[in-house]
């Protein structure tokens, strides 16, 4: 680079510069990061305990940072004993499947008017036999298993210490290794985070 050159013509060089190698350093910062992943669980039945567990287990498979943080309903996952049942009543397109019987009997559509469902005693208890009986037929890990596999694989998860106050739990109720914080403690993890997802 001459001495001779004004103000302008360095910048221009420097522009030049910059333009050729900043590409190439961008692309390699990037595919050097690890991606991240962030997801706010917010339901605590059988069949909303699923995704939480299964996309967070399989981030952390990819090497991805995997985090969830568990609020309202969702708290009830981060329970030593899980107990949740699967609600009918709150997802009226969810089909009814046996997990019994020939399969012309497994694979009829059993339609499940409002009125049955909310109507019969006993109906919840039934269907969340149905869909762990239909799970464990096809292979699928029940939602403490996939939690524990979370665990393993070091999936960060977060308890919202706002639903514990609120609902009046104590932290002795739940599983060992969490961290209790308010939204103001996760949403700078979540918004650097690749993907975030409200579930």
């Amino acid at each position: 680079m001459s001495e001779t050159m004004n103000q302008a013509q360095m910048d221009e060089w420097l522009n030049n510069k910059l333009d050729e190698i900043l590409p190439a350093k961008i692309q390699e910062i990037d595919e050097s990061r690890t991606p991240a992943m962030s997801i706010i669980a917010t339901k605590g039945t059988l069949d909303w305990a699923y995704p939480p567990f299964i996309l967070a287990s399989t981030a952390a498979a990819l090497g991805w940072d995997s985090s969830i943080f568990f609020t309202f309903y969702g708290l009830l996952l981060l329970k030593k004993e899980i107990n949740v049942d699967v609600s009918p009543l709150g997802n009226p397109a969810m089909p009814m499947k046996m997990p019994f019987g020939p399969k012309w009997f497994q694979s009829y559509d059993w339609p499940m008017p409002n009125l049955l469902m909310g109507g019969v005693p006993g109906f919840e208890k039934v269907a969340t036999g149905l869909m762990k009986m239909t799970f464990k037929n096809k292979g699928v890990a029940t939602v403490p298993e996939l939690r524990e596999l979370c665990i393993e694989a070091d999936v960060k998860m977060y308890a919202c210490q706002m639903t514990v106050d609120v609902f009046g739990f104590e932290q002795s109720e739940f599983i060992d290794g969490l961290d209790f914080v308010g939204a103001a403690s996760f949403l700078p993890m979540a918004r650097t985070s690749d993907v975030c997802l409200f579930i």
